[in-house]
């Protein structure tokens, strides 16, 4: 992606009155923690499930177990919905891929999650290179799928009122009073 085209979508307004920004910024924290799993997976190799070992998987879980998940939910429910409504003809396509992608990224941390819990736990468990490599694979190639098609298909078809209320949802998903 252009760093025109990222600046689009990276702005100092990446909050709930800016959604799709939000999810942008999303987007990133994600990239960093799948760095994160690589570097774990080099230093539980190297050194074992010390201190900084243990907190690096807890962090990874807490990050993919809450704060992904609720990505996915605000694009599955609010995202989603609003663009098929907006021009189904045009978007079907992308959602379907995009939800087969979130199932598929789903299906990897399952796989992926025990062997972190039980490196949080402190067993110098290596994690599986192969289930590291496919979590982090998926996430990049959805990431730059939702960069290239579904961000600016969003920013053409959302109105005020879409962003609003998109922006809401996300809101209320996290507890936020607005």
């Amino acid at each position: 992606m252009s760093d025109a085209r990222k600046d689009l979508f990276r702005t100092a307004a990446a909050d709930f009155d800016h959604p799709l920004e939000m999810l942008a910024a999303c987007h990133d924290r994600i990239q960093e923690r799948c760095e994160l799993l690589h570097r774990l997976g080099r230093h539980v190799t190297e050194v074992g499930a010390d201190e900084q070992a243990r907190q690096a998987a807890a962090n990874i879980m807490r990050y993919f177990d809450t704060a992904a998940e609720n990505h996915h939910r605000d694009e599955e429910e609010d995202v989603f919905p609003r663009l098929l409504s907006a021009d189904a003809a045009a978007c079907e396509r992308l959602v379907v891929q995009l939800r087969d992608e979130h199932a598929r990224m789903r299906d990897a941390w399952a796989a992926l999650r025990p062997m972190l819990a039980r490196i949080a736990a402190g067993e110098a468990m290596p994690l599986d290179a192969g289930e590291l490599e496919r979590f982090t694979v998926l996430h990049t190639n959805h990431i730059a799928l939702e960069e290239r098609e579904l961000f600016p298909l969003a920013q053409r078809l959302f109105d005020d009122d879409a962003l609003t209320a998109t922006g809401n949802a996300m809101a209320e998903r996290r507890g936020v009073k607005r």
